[in-house]
């Protein structure tokens, strides 16, 4: 019940908000001065858990007439995200954000959901003044348990450090994609890493880089190949790096989202998510999945 009225009161406010485009009262310019007291960062958690929380105010940051959506299965524009919702069973949703950083106009989260079950998701919102305009996300089932070194998929470090670092940091992340996980030349992976230290939290996968290498192996023995086939964006704010990804996993058609931390310039610590993506003729929109800005 509490999701129907939420999006009934999403719906209503979308109307309202787009019909006051046209003209801005004096009181409508002191609610934009407070919009724009508080961050994109802040806007994006305050969005995420409404999702959980069912709270109002927080459709007053997306544009209503711009909402641009790149989950393939949630139609598009607010109306979209807002049927959503609705068919999510009754108080079942939980939203726990662990990680939000900020690249510009981009704001991405790493996220702990109860969603339709249990997910653990990335997202990224871009802004234009000030406003959510555009989404993208991937989302993976959390089984909840841990990997062979006892990491689960969200925990980790958390501290963001090295601003001044972001851009080399953002580098060393798409040269290390390119290098090896779209053109395969491992004879570089060990310039990324400071030995064979390296934290790992795939569900799948153990610590070290010996350790993901005896995983690849292992899978290859199988016939399962993991293969990026390019970067789409890569996003970053100090020590932490997201890079967007299409590929193939086996003989599936994946998206790939992974998070690094970056210290001293090498890989120390992993994170990801990956989703397969679902045929083109059962899209809810046309957006596509990787469709960034240039």
């Amino acid at each position: 019940m509490k999701n129907s009225i939420l999006t009934a009161t999403m719906v209503l406010a979308i109307v309202a908000t787009a019909c006051k485009t046209t003209k801005t009262t004096n009181s409508e310019s002191e609610k934009g001065k407070k919009t724009m007291d508080v961050s994109n960062q802040e806007k994006t958690l305050a969005v995420l858990k409404s999702i959980e929380t069912g709270a109002q105010e927080p459709v007053a940051y997306i544009n209503p007439t711009k909402y641009i959506q790149h989950n393939l299965g949630v139609a598009d524009g607010l109306a979209g995200f807002g049927d959503l919702l609705q068919a999510l069973p009754a108080n079942s949703a939980k939203v726990n954000t662990v990680r939000a950083f900020t690249d510009g106009d981009f704001v991405f989260t790493q996220t702990e959901y109860e969603f339709f079950g249990p997910k653990i998701g990335f997202d990224i919102f871009r802004f234009e003044d000030g406003l959510i305009v555009e989404h993208w996300d991937n989302l993976q089932v959390n089984t909840g348990k841990s990997n062979p070194s006892g990491h689960t998929m969200i925990d980790g470090a958390t501290k963001i450090a090295d601003l001044d670092k972001t851009k080399a940091n953002k580098e060393v992340v798409k040269n290390f994609v390119t290098d090896i996980l779209v053109n395969g030349d491992m004879s570089k992976i060990s310039a990324y890493f400071d030995g064979d230290n390296y934290i790992q939290h795939n569900p799948n996968i153990p610590d070290q880089l010996s350790g993901l290498g005896a995983t690849l192996e292992a899978l290859a023995k199988q016939g399962i190949f993991m293969k990026y086939d390019r970067i789409h964006t890569v996003l970053g704010e100090g020590n932490f790096v997201l890079a967007v990804s299409e590929g193939h996993f086996g003989e599936d058609h994946n998206s790939f989202y992974d998070l690094f931390r970056i210290e001293n310039g090498k890989i120390a610590e992993h994170w990801d998510v990956v989703e397969k993506i679902a045929p083109k003729e059962n899209w809810k929109n046309q957006n596509g999945k990787f469709n960034f800005p240039k």
